[in-house]
C-alpha cells in the first residue's frame, strides 16, 4: 500500500512540474481570439479605406462639375467615370452617385434643384435641406441673391471579403459634397437651365 501511495505522490509532482503540454493549451485557447482579431482589423480597415475613398468620389464630383461654365450628357459621363476610378482597387459598381445643382431662392432661403444627373437625379424644382452656414447673407441677415452650388451624393454598399467579424450582406457608407461654381454664376446644363439671380 506504501508503495503504491508513494507513486502516486511521485506521479503528482512529476505532472505538476511537466509543461510539455503547455503551449498547446495555450495556443488552443489564444488562436481563436487572434484569428478574430486578425480577420476583424482586415475588414474594418478595408471598410474605413473605401469609406474614405466614397468622400473623395463625392468631392471629385462635385469639384470637377463646378469648374465648367456648362455641361452635356458627355461631360456627366466623363465626369463619372473619372471618380470611378477613385475606387480601385474596390469594385466600383457598387457606387451610386448623384450630381445636382441647387439654387438658394433669397424669398425663402430654400435650395432647389436646377438640374441633377445620376443613379437616382432629384426632381427639378425639389427642394433639398442644406446647412445654414452655405446660405451667403448681408449684414441684416437677408439671403443675397444669385447662390448656387454644385452637391453630390454618393453611396456604396460594403460587403467585407470574409464576412466574419461584419455583417455579410455589408453596410452602406455615403457621403456628400458641395462646390460653388467657378468659373460663373451657374452650370449650365444644356439648354435645360437658366441662371436665376433673383
Amino acid at each position: 500500500m506504501f508503495s503504491i501511495w508513494s507513486y502516486i505522490r511521485a506521479s503528482a509532482a512529476a505532472l505538476r512540474h511537466d509543461s510539455r503540454g503547455l503551449a498547446a493549451t495555450e495556443f488552443a485557447v489564444i488562436a481563436p481570439l487572434m484569428l478574430v482579431m486578425l480577420f476583424g482589423t482586415i475588414e474594418v480597415s478595408s471598410g474605413v479605406a473605401v469609406d474614405r475613398k466614397v468622400t473623395l468620389v463625392a468631392r471629385t464630383l462635385s469639384d470637377l462639375t463646378s469648374q465648367s461654365k456648362a455641361v452635356g450628357d458627355a461631360d456627366m459621363t466623363n465626369f463619372f467615370a473619372a471618380s470611378y476610378g477613385i475606387m480601385w482597387p474596390y469594385p466600383s459598381a457598387p457606387v451610386q452617385a448623384t450630381i445636382s445643382e441647387l439654387y438658394i431662392d433669397p424669398a425663402t432661403s430654400l435650395a432647389r434643384v436646377q438640374w441633377s444627373k445620376g443613379t437616382a437625379p432629384r426632381g427639378t424644382g425639389t427642394t433639398v435641406g442644406i446647412p445654414s452656414g452655405l446660405i451667403g447673407s448681408d449684414s441684416s441677415g437677408k439671403t443675397l441673391p444669385g447662390q448656387y452650388l454644385i452637391f453630390s451624393e454618393v453611396s456604396y454598399l460594403y460587403k467585407p471579403a470574409l464576412g466574419y467579424v461584419m455583417s455579410k450582406a455589408g453596410i452602406t457608407l455615403s457621403d456628400t459634397s458641395y462646390t460653388r461654381p467657378r468659373q460663373s454664376t451657374c452650370v449650365f446644363y444644356g439648354s435645360e437651365t437658366a441662371c436665376p439671380t433673383k
